[in-house]
């Protein structure tokens, strides 16, 4: 089979390959699933440039997290899936529900191969039916950015709920997914980003209020203004200590804080006086379980969600998506077709 690799040692994108790998076979209690598409996360980029968590991968590895296909073979003992069901991998693996804990949990795309492959093989612990009403691109985005957002509004802290206000940073992946789920569960949504065409994307997805940051630099004080002094009773924090401080100052009294990202940088203000003086909350979150994928993808179905799709790679240009997502210039997802 076709797939594609992050070589050992790779510290750019030209160390992405195209290689032939044995095709893989489903063991006992495994699927093999034939991929139909796959989207590319920010991680993703880390991945190939050495700069994710331990550095430089010491061994070839196939990458991204994010993948949806076709069940094509049951090993012995299955019973969680039948041959031809529409399926996608969790990001972890060996995390079905409950807080983190301190166990392996080993994450897709890296430590351990990835989706960038005509087929994988996935335990059926670790995966989940896909939402019936999206095709293989839709779903193709939910493993890490989708739940990740559920995750965010629905299960960290208190859940959000009608009528409640949520700051969203940015139109990536995890920013729009949290548009959608937020604007289903009734919540009023306010979109940052320093591109106007952007942000009249995001209001005709549903956003109530946008701010482009570059013109409302202290752009807290403009989502005070615009939620009349009340503030954010959820703040999606994608961009990290770059940009915390303003997050904290645009926090509503007893509101939370999702921590996501680092899109901004590492360094800037992260003095938390202000969470503690609104009687605040901040949550990190790092995708999430087996169970939140499943709720997310009733409440997807419920409300006929379908994510936003940006640009759609062919698989044989699949390493074109690594810059083309680090040029910024996408609004959702970018997505790799395999079909």
């Amino acid at each position: 089979m076709k797939a594609f690799v992050v070589k050992a040692g790779s510290t750019t994108f030209a160390d992405l390959a195209l290689v032939e790998k044995a095709k893989p076979i489903a063991g006992p209690g495994e699927i093999l699933v034939q991929m139909r598409a796959a989207s590319i996360n920010y991680r993703d980029l880390l991945i190939p440039l050495g700069r994710y968590f331990g550095g430089t991968v010491t061994a070839d590895i196939i990458p991204m997290s994010d993948g949806a296909g076709e069940v094509v073979a049951l090993g012995s003992g299955v019973s969680r899936f039948k041959l031809g069901d529409r399926v996608a991998g969790t990001f972890f693996r060996n995390y079905i529900d409950g807080p983190p804990a301190q166990v392996e949990r080993p994450a897709l795309g890296s430590p351990v191969d990835g989706v960038l492959a005509e087929y994988v093989v996935f335990n059926q612990q670790d995966a989940v039916l896909i939402p019936t009403n999206l095709s293989y691109a839709e779903a193709a985005t939910l493993p890490c950015a989708g739940v990740t957002a559920w995750h965010a509004l629905m299960v960290s802290g208190k859940p959000v709920k009608a009528g409640e206000t949520v700051l969203v940073l940015g139109t990536g992946g995890v920013s729009l997914h949290a548009l959608q789920f937020a604007n289903a569960a009734g919540a009023r949504v306010i979109v940052t980003s320093s591109s106007d065409e952007k942000l009249t994307k995001a209001r005709l997805l549903g956003a109530v209020a946008t701010i482009n940051y570059l013109k409302f630099p202290l752009w807290h004080e403009e989502v005070m203004r615009l939620t009349n002094g009340h503030g954010a009773d959820c703040v999606i924090e994608v961009g990290g200590a770059g940009t915390l401080k303003s997050s904290m100052l645009s926090l509503a009294y007893a509101g939370k804080i999702a921590m996501i990202g680092v899109l901004a940088g590492f360094t800037g203000d992260t003095n938390p006086h202000p969470v503690m003086l609104k009687g605040g909350s901040m949550h990190g979150i790092f995708v999430g379980n087996r169970a939140m994928f499943e709720q997310m993808n009733r409440a997807i179905e419920i409300n006929d969600i379908h994510p936003v799709i940006d640009r759609v790679f062919t698989f044989a240009d699949a390493a074109q998506s690594f810059p083309y997502l680090q040029s910024q210039s996408h609004f959702g997802k970018v997505v790799i077709s395999f079909i």
